[in-house]
């Protein structure tokens, strides 16, 4: 039985599905199911879908008549068996790390709901979206506090951003509505969230949304229309408050509660050249570089370091940190000793002015302690003396992650003698540099 069921329905989306389905089935995380419905899409999509399944055991292709995307995703949830669910949308794709960012923050924090950041893509551009900045676990009426300050956000309302238990779908009959239109996925989540007592809020996107012209928020829609949905959905969302919270709560936050009927479905813009917009393809660690000739230590020395950063860029996400700030974090730390500006900058390849510039920022953070080196006329950091905290941890589980990367495939008799390699090779270049430094 698989851990995660990963849930796609799908109509007439050919020039998108293989690689929105081509991101689950290369995620990092492996144990998992893919469970594709076609709703009776009438182009190429049915022969893609049976492809696909042809090539990997862990597809599962359904074909049915056209019934609407609610009676779709009914249908995958009805034939799941992972532990946990995780939906997409066709048009849209995941990165490599995102199942596994989703379950390790399900498990590690012991919680009914994760929700997490997305990225927004418009065209040749893409920007992070997230709402909650709170990393500790939430109560439902803490989660539910944060949500009614933006109650039309993306964040709260869509599937695609979350990871859910399939036992409390299961054991509460949890659907999605095929009488709605519009914002079943949002009722599905108020109805979860009826069932849940602890929500975590991962700070990495998980997620790439493409809005396409076509999807009914995209529409232009009367506004008769508009009222009258929101008239509809505004029933669901006051009973959720009216569960939530105590009578007293309720009357005081009813105005907030009551702003839903005029707040407007928002994911943000994605506006070119604005601060956190970006190329497509720049928002993480960009690989440029690659070659057909023959594997060597530089090229490894390339992957390696490409890998490394990426996996600490998700650390630094989580921390609400840059890559740069984590990068001078793991040289302080494993130098296990105090470490002057110079030094930092020297081992991590980042400018003096910049590894300042950080270790600013993580000494406000309580994270090193900083003073003034006067042999260097610079400043120095050092670790702070039994703390541990959770940047620490997430970097350690970072670095398990890369070793895992590099050593897959290997028997654990070739992997004892990497790591015995690794060591020899390291002291070689160490006492070339004394020698000759």
């Amino acid at each position: 039985m698989p851990t995660v069921s990963v849930i796609i329905p799908v109509y007439n989306a050919e020039k998108n599905i293989e690689r929105c389905a081509e991101s689950v089935l290369n995620q990092e995380y492996r144990d998992l199911e893919l469970i594709m419905v076609d709703d009776g899409s009438k182009d190429g999509t049915a022969a893609i879908l049976d492809e696909l399944a042809a090539r990997d055991e862990r597809v599962r292709v359904i074909h049915k008549p056209n019934g609407g995307v609610s009676e779709t995703r009914n249908r995958a949830l009805d034939l799941a068996e992972g532990k946990y669910v995780q939906f997409l949308d066709a048009d849209d794709w995941i990165p490599a790390d995102s199942t596994k960012l989703l379950v390790r923050t399900m498990e590690e924090k012991n919680c009914d709901l994760v929700v997490a950041d997305f990225y927004r893509v418009v065209g040749e551009n893409v920007a992070r979206k997230g709402s909650i900045l709170n990393d500790e676990v939430m109560s439902r009426q803490d989660y539910a506090e944060y949500m009614m300050e933006s109650p039309s956000d993306y964040y709260y309302g869509v599937l695609w951003n979350k990871l859910y238990r399939r036992d409390i779908i299961e054991e509460h009959h949890l659907r999605m509505n095929r009488e709605l239109k519009w914002c079943e996925d949002f009722i599905f989540n108020l109805d979860y969230l009826m069932h849940v007592n602890t929500v975590a809020a991962l700070q990495v996107p998980v997620y790439y949304y493409v809005k396409t012209e076509g999807s009914l928020v995209a529409q232009s829609m009367k506004l008769t229309n508009i009222v009258k949905m929101k008239t509809s959905i505004y029933q669901y969302y006051d009973r959720f408050y009216r569960n939530v919270l105590s009578e007293e709560e309720y009357r005081r936050v009813r105005p907030e509660i009551a702003s839903f009927l005029i707040a407007a479905a928002s994911d943000d813009a994605v506006i070119p050249l604005m601060p956190g917009t970006k190329k497509l393809g720049e928002e993480g660690v960009p690989v440029y570089f690659s070659t057909d000739k023959r594997d060597n230590i530089i090229t490894t020395a390339y992957y390696l370091n490409k890998v490394y950063d990426k996996l600490l860029n998700a650390v630094a996400m989580k921390h609400d940190l840059d890559l740069r700030d984590v990068r001078v974090y793991v040289s302080i730390r494993e130098a296990g000793m105090v470490k002057t500006q110079k030094e930092i900058s020297d081992f991590t390849g980042i400018p003096q002015v910049l590894v300042l510039s950080s270790m600013q920022k993580l000494s406000s953070r309580g994270l090193i302690e900083m003073h003034i080196d006067t042999a260097d006329r610079g400043m120095s950091a050092a670790m702070k003396f039994n703390e541990s905290n959770e940047l620490s941890d997430d970097i350690d589980t970072a670095m398990q992650d890369l070793g895992e990367i590099s050593l897959a495939g290997l028997s654990e008799e070739e992997i004892l003698r990497v790591i015995s390699l690794y060591g020899r090779i390291n002291h070689n270049l160490k006492e070339y540099l004394k020698k000759n430094g």
